[in-house]
C-alpha cells in the first residue's frame, strides 16, 4: 500500500529524479506515416497534447483519426525530471505524465474532434489512474498551446461533466494546463501497438458520448 500510494503522490522538485541533459535516442521516422517525428512540420498544422492512460492505447486512437493527423509521437510531460527514461517515470518520482503530441491540420480536422477522442476513449474521473495501471503518469490531462485551445478544452471539460454526471459518474479530475515541454520517449514506445498489434492496451471509456465538434477555431 505504501508503495501504491508513493506512486499516486506527485513528487516536488526537490524530491524529483535528477535526470539528464542528452535526449533519449528516439526514431527519426513515423512508423505508419512516414514522416518526421520531431518535424520539421509544414507550414499551417497545430499541435495538441493529451494524457489519457498508457500511452501506447492512447497513441492509436489519434493516429486512426486518419485525414488530417500528420503526425503522433508518445512522450514525457509535466514533471520535473529533464529527459527521463520510461522506468524513472514508471517509478512516480519524475511527476511526467505519459502523454501523446499530436500534430494536425485544422483545415481538415478540428481541435473539437480531437477532444471527442480524448474524452470518449478513457475515464476521466479517476484521478492517479487508469483502470488497473495506476501512478502519476495515468493521470487525465488536456495541454493546450493556446488560449483559444483552453477555452475550447474548457468548455468540452464542461458539457461531458454534464454527460457524465447524468450517467452516474464523478466530478471530472483532467487536469487542464499550458503546454509542458514534451520529451519524446524511446524509439520501441513510438506507434507501438502498430509494430505489436496484440500489445497491452488498458484504455477504456465510460461509454458516455461527448458532444459533436462544433467546429470551433482553437488555433
Amino acid at each position: 500500500m505504501l508503495f501504491s500510494r508513493k506512486k499516486t503522490e506527485m513528487p516536488t522538485r526537490e524530491t524529483a529524479l535528477a535526470g539528464r541533459s542528452v535526449p533519449l535516442r528516439t526514431a527519426d521516422e513515423h512508423f505508419i506515416f512516414g514522416r518526421p517525428l520531431k518535424g520539421p512540420y509544414p507550414d499551417g498544422l497545430e499541435t495538441a497534447m493529451f494524457g489519457l492512460g498508457c500511452f501506447w492505447g492512447a497513441e492509436r486512437k489519434f493516429w486512426q483519426l486518419g485525414a488530417g493527423i500528420w503526425v503522433t509521437a508518445v512522450g514525457y510531460a509535466g514533471g520535473f525530471t529533464p529527459n527521463a527514461t520510461y522506468e524513472e517515470v514508471c517509478t512516480g518520482r519524475t511527476g511526467h505524465n505519459e502523454v501523446v503530441l499530436v500534430v494536425f491540420d485544422p483545415k481538415v480536422i478540428s481541435y473539437d474532434a480531437l477532444l471527442k477522442t480524448f474524452w470518449e476513449n478513457h475515464n476521466p474521473t479517476q484521478g492517479m489512474r487508469q483502470g488497473n495501471d495506476v501512478g502519476t503518469q495515468y493521470r487525465s490531462g488536456i495541454y493546450v498551446f493556446s488560449d483559444a485551445q483552453r477555452k475550447t478544452a474548457e468548455a468540452s471539460k464542461a458539457s461531458f461533466q454534464e454527460r457524465l454526471s447524468s450517467a452516474g459518474f464523478g466530478r471530472i479530475t483532467t487536469e487542464i494546463l499550458p503546454a509542458p515541454e514534451f520529451f519524446f520517449a524511446e524509439d520501441y514506445h513510438q506507434q507501438y501497438l502498430a509494430k505489436v498489434p496484440h500489445g497491452y492496451c488498458g484504455l477504456g471509456g465510460t461509454g458516455v458520448t461527448c458532444a459533436a465538434p462544433t467546429g470551433v477555431d482553437a488555433a
